[in-house]
């Protein structure tokens, strides 16, 4: 079988990637993944078997794809510069980004990270939340909160990655009812409170 990840990619081949997106998204918000066919999705696609054989190996297969693409969308969006002095206005600047993004193509997150239906979009986007949050630590070194509050910097990153998803997915779950702008200025508070009462 040819490993389309290799291919160019073609207008068709993303606009076919698209219909299998959208149509596992649609069945998604219908029924487990484990109660999902190839058969049902490629007919909600409007394509047939063969053609998602063409892209992708398996359910598993394309599920892994998808998530790949999820977090290569983040980071295009976020627009990771690891050049970039780590402060607090990049930080909050990056979070800006993150939540834009997510409120752009809201229907697409709301549905795999809202429910937990297909924990392989969480679970790939807390990896990436806590790899960007360690690197932010290490550069800010004793300038960052956890440094300053004497906390072990592996619980810093695992309360901070924990808290982003999760109030992210319940800003989802809501329906946004937050601007992206607004949420991001409460991160930033949020952070701002805890280092302020740590230094009283």
């Amino acid at each position: 079988m040819p490993d389309v990840s290799k291919q160019p990619t073609d207008p068709r081949v993303l606009r076919t990637r698209q219909l299998i997106k959208d149509a596992f998204i649609d069945l998604l918000q219908e029924m487990d993944i484990e109660k999902m066919s190839i058969s049902r999705i490629a007919e909600r696609a409007t394509i047939n078997r063969v053609t998602f054989y063409l892209h992708y190996r398996d359910i598993p297969d394309m599920l892994e794809k998808m998530a790949d693409d999820m977090i290569e969308d983040f980071k295009q969006a976020v627009g990771i510069e690891p050049e970039k002095p780590a402060t607090e206005e990049e930080d909050w600047s990056m979070m800006l980004r993150l939540l834009e993004h997510i409120a752009e193509h809201h229907k697409f997150y709301k549905v795999i990270l809202g429910s937990r239906k297909a924990p392989i979009f969480s679970e790939r986007l807390l990896n990436m939340l806590t790899e960007l949050i360690s690197a932010r630590i290490e550069e800010m070194g004793t300038e960052s909160f956890c440094y300053k509050a004497g906390i072990p910097k592996d619980i810093a990153i695992w309360h901070g990655s924990a808290a982003l998803i999760g109030t992210i997915v319940a800003w989802l779950r809501n329906d946004m009812p937050y601007t992206p702008a607004f949420l991001a200025k409460q991160f930033y508070l949020l952070m701002r409170s805890r280092i302020e009462t740590k230094g009283e």
